[in-house]
């Protein structure tokens, strides 16, 4: 009985050590992404491979997502003529299956599991400063159906847990936006500059509206909405600090200093731990939402520290790392628990946009 007992405990504790996490993450000064599989313990790249179309040119594979079922990955393809792509692969084959036209230099995307249909930012590189949009795509047919007008340089975007709504932080002109993922409309905006804070920032959005541009102190790159809680949060990469948006009021409800130029920042699925790239210093930054000052900033491998992931379980998070001039990029394992750097892997250069596919035994 005891050795029977003895094998049931290695068998568990065995088990607990055989999962295996999938992710991507695209290289964009190299036109590559890498499927990466980490085992608990390292991080490999199983599978690097060229995306584009134009053998000569470089294409800027910047924004990624997978799709909710798992099956297919999105990847934006910022530089085109003029126009960027969004290219549609199987993960069974990590093939293109199709791709359509979006608008100048698209940038982050995500799915919505109550419309099925994919939101992606255009950042607009190009010209003079002025609005720009978020192009809604049925990623079914790969048919763009819509673009939606929101500020000046949105970068980063994520979808509420219910589907039901997009946000975006226009860069330039200091916005965060609320669209209404069914309506396809912009629902609010918010002015997320210094003098806003738990006052006159908001706005209620109807049809058309018109746009005083500016020069964002606050420079926004990155919005996550709480899995479960009405808040959102900002990274303020001009501002150095992260800003959190109650949801509710649609007011500015805290602005809490950080490292130098936060850039990407991510929920984990369980709500508990906020993860922040501090893009200007090469680390990243981890707080526990329970308690912030159970926090810890953590030096990432090499520097320019970009994109995250968060697994499924909570457990890790992936940190994408450009790495300067021809270094190769940078792949950084974080356990979240412990809030220790667990392991690293060699990726394309510009290592940026990045994605968790799935846990596997």
């Amino acid at each position: 009985m005891r050795l029977l007992l003895f094998f049931t405990a290695f068998l568990i504790s065995n088990s607990a050590f055989s999962q295996n996490y999938y992710l991507y993450v695209a290289a964009e000064s190299d036109d590559m992404v890498s499927l990466l599989r980490f085992d608990g313990s390292e991080l490999i790249e199983e599978e690097r491979f060229e995306v584009g179309v134009m053998p000569t040119e470089i294409e800027g594979p910047h924004g990624i997502t997978v799709d909710p079922n798992g099956k297919y990955w999105y990847l934006s393809l910022a530089h085109g003529s003029p126009y960027g792509t969004l290219t549609k692969y199987s993960t069974e084959t990590n093939k293109p299956i199709s791709s359509t036209k979006l608008g100048l230099f698209p940038a982050t995307m995500q799915i919505s599991e109550a419309t099925g249909l994919l939101y992606c930012v255009n950042f607009n590189l190009h010209g003079e400063m002025k609005p720009s949009t978020v192009s809604v795509v049925d990623p079914e047919i790969m048919v763009e159906i819509k673009q939606i007008t929101t500020g000046a340089m949105p970068h980063g975007s994520r979808i509420s847990s219910d589907g039901l709504y997009q946000y975006s932080v226009a860069m330039m002109s200091g916005e965060l936006f609320e669209i209404d993922a069914i309506s396809l409309k912009v629902k609010r905006k918010l002015n997320l500059e210094k003098m806003n804070m738990m006052s006159s920032g908001n706005h209620q959005m109807n049809g058309n509206h018109s746009m005083k541009m500016s020069h964002s102190m606050v420079q926004p790159t990155w919005v996550i909405p709480h899995p479960s809680k009405k808040i959102a949060y900002v990274a303020g990469n001009g501002s150095n600090e992260i800003i959190e948006v109650n949801l509710d009021d649609w007011v500015i409800s805290k602005r809490i200093n950080v490292g130098k130029g936060p850039y990407n920042v991510e929920i984990s699925p369980n709500g508990k731990y906020l993860v922040a790239t501090l893009k200007g210093e090469g680390s990243t930054g981890i707080w526990d939402l329970e308690d912030l000052t159970k926090n810890k900033v953590l030096k990432n491998t090499t520097m320019v520290s970009h994109g995250i992931a968060i697994s499924s379980d909570s457990k890790y998070a992936f940190i994408s790392v450009e790495g300067i001039g021809g270094e190769p990029g940078k792949v950084d394992v974080i356990d979240l628990k412990n809030m220790y750097l667990k392991s690293s892997v060699d990726v394309g250069k510009q290592a940026g946009g990045i994605a968790f596919w799935k846990i596997s035994d």
